[in-house]
């Protein structure tokens, strides 16, 4: 992506899943920023990462399990997750599809 473009959601809907099944995809990079669009289908197999991300809900709703809690979400909210911390999406609508953003350093900021 060149700077100042814009990533549209529709063009990145249309991406998944991927040639390889993969429900993400990365879209853009610009230093310690990833920005990916994520549309898990059926189940959550996600794992800790290694960076903190943040979450914003494009579309759908359900609940989101995040270092032992459980919340609801729905379209418009954001999620916050540390780097290392358990988290997944859970009863989730068959349409969800959330922008995430990795960013800092392995580890997490840590503040």
């Amino acid at each position: 992506m060149t700077r100042g473009a814009t990533v549209g959601l529709r063009d990145a809907l249309a991406r998944l899943p991927t040639p390889t099944g993969k429900r993400f995809v990365e879209l853009f990079t610009h230093g310690a920023l990833t920005l990916e669009l994520y549309a898990p289908r059926d189940s959550d197999p996600q794992q800790p990462h290694a960076r903190d991300e943040v979450y914003i809900v494009v579309q759908g709703s359900g609940t989101f399990f995040c270092d032992g809690t459980h919340s609801r979400f729905e379209t418009g909210d954001a999620l916050f997750v540390p780097a290392g911390v358990m988290h997944r999406f859970e009863d989730f609508s068959d349409d969800l599809a959330v922008w995430v953003m990795f960013y800092g350093p392995e580890g997490g900021e840590n503040i």
